[in-house]
């Protein structure tokens, strides 16, 4: 439904500048400049080394070939979102490298060349202004959209540009809403006024170096006059406000987040005034819909389970706590069955609903204000189904559904069809060969007894002796599930080939709802490197595959995940990709984004936590004395999310206590790890130029 908020939050990056406690302990802290000139040339050396070595490597030219030609195949399916019934998308091909804006009309999509209207060229805006744009984002203002708030980064930063753009003429606004580059949310409020939370100057952050004061900006005014309308404490994460438009009525709201899974929220009325929403902070608010506020729950509140998503009327607001007595229960989990998402129509709610991993779109349609039914919208049955984009003005809707084999099959669907009907408007083409390969799903045992399942996709007659290649690939944290996607270049270039993917559900996911993710937070992070762990004992043996024949592979947490894992059990693996990292978890919350996350890792300046921290922490646990396989760790100059100087230390260590190690660090790209095609070609190309040497 709303989660567009928190997801924000989510990948938003924090400055935060310390001083701590293990600086005169550290010899790479020079590192940790980005833009540092030594800090340069020890990436600009390691990379070329990388280069040189892997261009030689007999798999590359191919694997590079097979990339380029999946990635920027001319009948690649546009994904499209939903705008007063027209077709948006954002595209890249080899012409336009940093990509167009753009839309069509249905009629026009379900061609086999849809003719596309570009409403903003990056390439061509570059070239102009002599700027590395990187597209970000529109939001633009419903009901006629015909204004766009513009998000521009310089190289792929998180850090943006606003400027405002008009659809109809195909410019940026004379003189109109411009906020300069900095970590900024802004919303609209109406026509001619915004939200704005930015870097207003001194004192206008948070310690984590999010907006703390959020200002209304009417049009032709300074940002300088803007009205504050919330502040946070500076010990607060952010603050920030937003619309919800429904049903032709306009809902302002304004939160301050506490922290990474928490916050407090507001409504205000039309005068102005603003209420509390009456719920624990550790709620999730998910929006209005038809004057009812729905919340998902992250703890037990009462009768109501902990992942439950419940509602209130919007006027019991005015009983204050008394209100939770108003609570009805649109869903309720069961152990394996869990929400995921909530997306309105004009007259319906479409709910993301996760059953043992996999998941199903459930039409949820009132019948009076406190009765409804719930119906499944059937799309698929071993896989992901999803709304991809709904719109307030109608009841249309986009959804897909894909899974490790099957390309994505995007549908056109009304949810006032009592039939529920879908359209098929787009079909991706198929760019692997699937026949004669098999997915099937496994469960470990962790140190703990806990089951972990884990997908395995592979050739059908694979032999179980020990010697196939085999990729194991995790993320477990932020309560983020990892589902089945179609595989794609993977598909191509390693299990056409006879390599094995391997996809882990570890706890810290989303799979199973809170408390999966909750299980292993801050002294228990250490459990979800034991779900790894427990994956690799049972994939060696099944015969499946031998540490020889292991790797792992995980990016940003999931570089974490990688890091630690391989470095708790080196025994276990003989190649590790560790992309974007997180390695020195000493010093993350003092880098970049790291201060909002230590509701995840717990903060290593309390001494039992920097303890617990310890026994994981990648960088601080590598020893010279242990023989750990030669890993590839990569990152990007421009993350201004995760900090590069985790890699580049991580390195640095690595070499100077004699372990082999490659290292590619891209200029640009931002936490991606690429800005256009042309990197991610090259990223992939490394990486499985890499695993094939490794593993096969």
């Amino acid at each position: 439904m709303r989660n567009s908020l928190r997801r924000w939050f989510l990948l938003l990056p924090l400055l935060v500048g310390c001083k701590s406690k293990t600086i005169a302990q550290d010899p790479y802290l020079w590192l940790e400049e980005v833009e540092g000139k030594k800090a340069l040339e020890f990436a600009q050396t390691e990379n070329k080394k990388t280069l040189e070595h892997f261009q030689k490597n007999p798999h590359f030219k191919k694997i590079e070939k097979e990339a380029r030609a999946i990635l920027l195949a001319e009948d690649r399916t546009p994904a499209v979102s939903l705008r007063k019934g027209e077709l948006y998308n954002f595209w890249r091909d080899q012409k336009n490298v940093r990509g167009v804006w753009r839309k069509t009309s249905f009629s026009s999509y379900k061609t086999k060349h849809p003719k596309w209207d570009v409403l903003l060229d990056i390439d061509e805006l570059a070239k102009k202004e002599n700027e590395n744009w990187v597209w970000s984002g529109a939001s633009t203002l419903g009901p006629r959209h015909d204004r766009a708030l513009v998000s521009l980064s310089r190289g792929g930063k998180d850090a943006v540009v606003v400027r405002e753009f008009d659809l109809n003429t195909r410019q940026f606004v004379k003189d109109g809403f411009y906020v300069p580059e900095a970590k900024t949310h802004i919303s609209w409020k109406d026509e001619n006024t915004v939200f704005v939370g930015t870097d207003f100057g001194a004192g206008s952050l948070t310690d984590s170096g999010y907006p703390r004061i959020v200002k209304v900006w009417k049009r032709g005014t300074p940002l300088s006059k803007a009205v504050t309308v919330q502040e946070a404490s500076p010990k607060d994460m952010s603050a920030y406000s937003y619309i919800i438009d429904e049903n032709d009525k306009r809902y302002v709201f304004h939160s301050i987040r506490k922290g990474f899974y928490s916050s407090t929220n507001w409504y205000e009325d039309k005068n102005g005034n603003k209420t509390r929403l009456p719920m624990p902070e550790d709620s999730e608010f998910w929006g209005v819909f038809s004057d009812k506020l729905f919340f998902e729950l992250k703890s037990d509140l009462g009768s109501f389970k902990s992942g439950s998503i419940v509602f209130m009327p919007l006027n019991a607001l005015s009983q204050g706590e008394a209100a939770q007595k108003t609570l009805r229960a649109l869903f309720v989990p069961t152990d394996k069955r869990f929400i995921q998402g909530m997306s309105p129509t004009k007259n319906h709610i479409l709910l993301h609903v996760t059953d043992n991993v996999l998941s199903r779109i459930e039409k949820v349609t009132f019948t009076s204000a406190d009765t409804w039914t719930t119906e499944v919208v059937k799309l698929g049955e071993n896989g992901v189904s999803s709304v991809t984009s709904t719109e307030e003005e109608s009841d249309n809707y986009l959804a897909q559904y894909v899974d490790f084999l099957t390309p994505n099959s995007l549908y056109l669907g009304n949810a006032s069809d009592k039939n529920n009907h879908m359209d098929l408007l787009k079909k991706s083409p198929e760019r692997f060969n699937s026949v004669g390969l098999k997915t099937e799903r496994f469960e470990a045992t962790s140190k703990d007894g806990t089951k972990i399942p884990y997908f395995v996709v592979s050739k059908k007659d694979i032999k179980l002796d020990g010697k196939n290649p085999t990729l194991l690939y995790g993320y477990g944290g932020f309560q983020a599930p990892m589902q089945p996607s179609y595989l794609n270049v993977i598909g191509k270039v390693w299990v056409e080939k006879g390599g094995v993917y391997v996809l882990s559900n570890l706890r810290g996911g989303g799979e199973f709802g809170p408390a999966w993710h909750q299980a292993v937070l801050k002294e228990n992070r250490y459990k979800v490197y034991e779900d790894n762990i427990a994956i690799a004992e049972s994939l060696i043996a099944k015969g499946i595959t031998s540490p020889q024949h292991l790797g792992i592979s995980g990016r940003s947490n999931g570089g974490l995940l990688t890091g630690a894992t391989f470095t708790t059990r080196p025994d276990l693996f003989n190649a590790a990709i560790v992309g974007v990292p997180l390695l020195d978890m000493l010093r993350y919350h003092k880098l970049l984004a790291g201060a909002s996350w230590m509701d995840e890792y717990g903060d290593p300046d309390d001494p039992k936590m920097r303890e617990a921290i310890l026994k994981y922490s990648p960088y601080q646990r590598l020893n010279k004395e242990v023989k750990y396989p030669e890993v590839f760790i990569m990152t990007s100059t421009k993350d201004d999310r995760v900090h590069p100087g985790h890699a580049r230390k991580m390195v640095a260590r690595m070499k100077e206590q004699g372990h082999p190690v490659f290292y590619y660090e891209n200029t640009e790209g931002g936490h991606a790890g690429s800005a256009n095609i042309e990197q991610t070609i090259l990223w992939n190309s490394l990486e499985y130029s890499y695993l094939w040497e490794r593993l096969q």
